[in-house]
């Protein structure tokens, strides 16, 4: 965080869509000077306007994440226009719907040099300029996928994997050498993000996310608290990713079989695909169309979670529950006392 009254700069990956937009739509009225990345023409623009609108300055580049060149070219733009980088947000991502066999190599090659080495190539731009600074946070975007993978999505539970183990090295050694630059990670769960409609897919129905199903913002709100409590390891965001990562670790050969039973329906809508559906694989969905923050589903999404303010204030709530035991104690034992 910067000090009051000083602009706070902010690079976005991803910024065109999904979480990434809502995300600059909150760094934005706070009056942020925020740089857009991501691919799309059409999307950065969009994205740029309403950054502006809201009271920020917008600098939208286009940059593919899976070329370190580029990202780094980014990042040296960034801080010759807008100044000193503060925080750093890596969303960007793409992925295939579809049984691993039937995603081909260069496919999976591509998902995971966007979705992971994306990730990588951010995170050292942003270092490289904020370790001989010794202040800045780099926020990853998650999900409950980064610990357990389901069907039908192998590339991009891959990445999130990868991004996980990497994260958590690269938190390790930041904490070794007492550095002030901080990395933390939030898991989201299934959003009502464009991607179900605009990556590829060899799905016999449409895809959908898994419900229940969560608007941006709320993903938006998780990612803009983390930037301003980096240094957290983690963030959970939906009570469907606590349920997943904690049968995850309790039970996770029965989730095997519950996912092969349920994973491939709760993926699908009853509607049959489009087969004129954009593949935002090797080129962008959004570079002639704006989508926008948020995918077909919202009549079906919610914009409350109270899992959320939980993982917020687990202090209070911990101190909380400490002094109902300890009223709850000190009555049981007054109770004792007059037998």
């Amino acid at each position: 965080m910067r000090h009051q009254g000083v602009r706070q700069v902010v690079v976005l990956t991803g910024a065109s869509g999904g979480i990434g937009r809502a995300t600059a739509r909150l760094f934005a009225g706070r009056g942020a000077a925020v740089a857009l990345l991501a691919r799309g023409e059409a999307g950065l623009k969009a994205a740029a306007k309403e950054v502006e609108e809201l009271g920020g300055t917008a600098l939208p580049i286009e940059v593919d994440m899976a070329d370190e060149r580029e990202v780094d070219a980014a990042a040296t733009r960034v801080e010759n226009e807008l100044g000193a980088i503060d925080v750093w947000v890596n969303d960007a991502f793409t992925s295939v719907f579809a049984p691993f066999m039937q995603i081909e190599p260069e496919e999976f090659r591509r998902v995971t040099e966007v979705s992971y080495l994306g990730f990588v190539f951010g995170t050292r731009a942003a270092l490289a300029r904020m370790l001989p600074r010794d202040r800045g946070a780099i926020v990853q975007v998650g999900s409950a996928l980064a610990y357990r993978g389901i069907p039908l999505q192998s590339a991009y539970c891959g990445a999130k994997h990868a991004i996980q183990g990497f994260n958590e090295s690269l938190r390790a050694e930041l904490l070794h050498d007492r550095r002030n630059v901080h990395v933390t990670m939030v898991q989201m769960p299934a959003v009502n993000t464009p991607q179900f409609g605009w990556v590829l897919s060899r799905l016999g129905r449409r895809a959908q996310p898994v419900p229940p199903i969560y608007q941006p913002e709320i993903a938006a709100r998780a990612v803009v608290y983390a930037a301003d409590h980096p240094k957290r390891r983690e963030y959970w965001v939906g009570a469907s990713t606590v349920g997943t990562l904690i049968a995850d670790k309790f039970a996770p050969a029965l989730l095997d079989r519950y996912l092969a039973r349920t994973g491939y329906d709760s993926q699908q809508t009853p509607q049959p695909r489009d087969p004129r559906q954009p593949r935002n694989l090797w080129q962008p969905a959004d570079e002639h169309a704006d989508f926008g923050a948020h995918g077909d589903f919202d009549e079906r999404s919610t914009r409350r979670s109270p899992q959320l303010w939980a993982s917020q204030h687990h202090g209070l709530i911990a101190a909380v529950a400490g002094a109902g035991l300890a009223v709850a104690a000190a009555g049981a034992a007054v109770l004792a006392r007059g037998r």
